[in-house]
């Protein structure tokens, strides 16, 4: 019997004058999921079921970007996107253009589990939800009225906003005034307004050395209809082995661009490197100018985080009895 540990995170990049009341929400949210994963875990529960239950928490709770109180995109609508990994036989699931789903991650999980295929999209997946007999709400269910005024602002910006739940008039102390033109932030070389995007995900590790990994999204604010990001991805957002589970979040072209949570696995199995290392180079060395963080456990019963935005929103408790929730560094 090993040991059993769990990470979770609610988005890499933070506005640094987030309110404080807003910070302390966040982090009550993230202890919440935590502890909630960690009673499942000492049920035995295997970590599969515990990292779907923990992301299942996140998306219909509205404080950050996934399920209900998912960003917008451009047409004022929301269009879901999620994955899921489990380590020991690679067996994953993904889903991605959801617009009447409650939960995207446990529709990943009977793409994963209840067809034949790793991924289903748009119209597909929303047919194959019916079929399923999941939880369906109409449209207007995740949209919040916070994200409807974010939209208004990122529309008269003419910007894709990432960091979406700045407080009305918050533009001006986040040096984010002013058009996406003027911005020295980049995503895949074109000029954006801010960074700080608020994906949810979970990786667990169970008492016997089952790594699984879970990553949900609203995407961006104002995106594109039809854009899909690193969050249902598997190798780039979500990956799982039997090494490790690790759930990205941030920029998601250039978490594609890296196969950022692949590259953990990839560095742990062949340059021989420990979990935090592995971590650590793959932030250092893959990201480019992309920003982003990640949250992984390995099959040893460690648990590890890296980011190389200001901050990012995370939790984590192993079996010893640690446990930590954070937003800085």
């Amino acid at each position: 019997m090993g040991k059993w540990a769990i990470a979770v995170h609610g988005g890499a990049g933070v506005d640094p004058n987030l309110p404080v009341q807003r910070q302390e929400a966040a982090k009550q949210l993230l202890t919440r999921c935590l502890n909630l994963g960690i009673s499942a875990l000492r049920s035995n529960c295997p970590a599969i079921d515990v990292v779907e239950l923990v992301v299942r928490e996140l998306e219909t709770d509205p404080l950050f970007n996934s399920g209900r109180g998912s960003a917008l995109t451009e047409n004022g609508t929301v269009e879901m996107e999620a994955s899921i990994m489990d380590g020991p036989k690679r067996r994953c699931g993904a889903v991605s253009g959801l617009t009447t789903v409650k939960n995207p991650i446990s529709l990943a999980r009977l793409v994963m589990e209840k067809s034949p295929h790793s991924y289903l999209a748009f119209s597909g997946a929303e047919e194959f939800a019916r079929q399923q007999g999941v939880e369906l709400f109409d449209n207007e269910y995740f949209i919040t009225e916070e994200n409807v005024g974010m939209l208004k602002l990122a529309k008269e910006a003419n910007s894709i906003l990432f960091d979406y739940r700045i407080p009305n008039g918050g533009f001006e102390t986040c040096s984010a005034g002013a058009a996406a033109t003027d911005s020295p932030l980049q995503m895949n070389g074109l000029p954006i307004s801010l960074y700080a995007p608020e994906t949810v995900g979970c990786v667990v590790v169970d008492q016997e050395g089952r790594c699984a990994a879970a990553t949900s999204t609203g995407g961006l604010m104002n995106k594109r209809t039809g854009r899909i990001g690193d969050s249902p991805l598997i190798g780039a957002g979500t990956y799982a082995s039997n090494l490790c589970g690790v759930s990205c979040t941030g920029e998601g072209e250039a978490i594609i661009r890296a196969t950022l949570a692949r590259d953990v696995a990839a560095v742990m199995e062949y340059k021989g490197l420990c979990l935090q290392e592995a971590v650590d180079f793959v932030i250092k060395e893959r990201l480019d100018e992309g920003q982003a963080g990640l949250i992984a456990v390995s099959k040893n019963g460690e648990v590890a985080c890296g980011f190389n935005a200001n901050g990012m929103f995370r939790g984590c408790a192993t079996e010893d009895g640690f446990m930590e929730v954070g937003i800085w560094p």
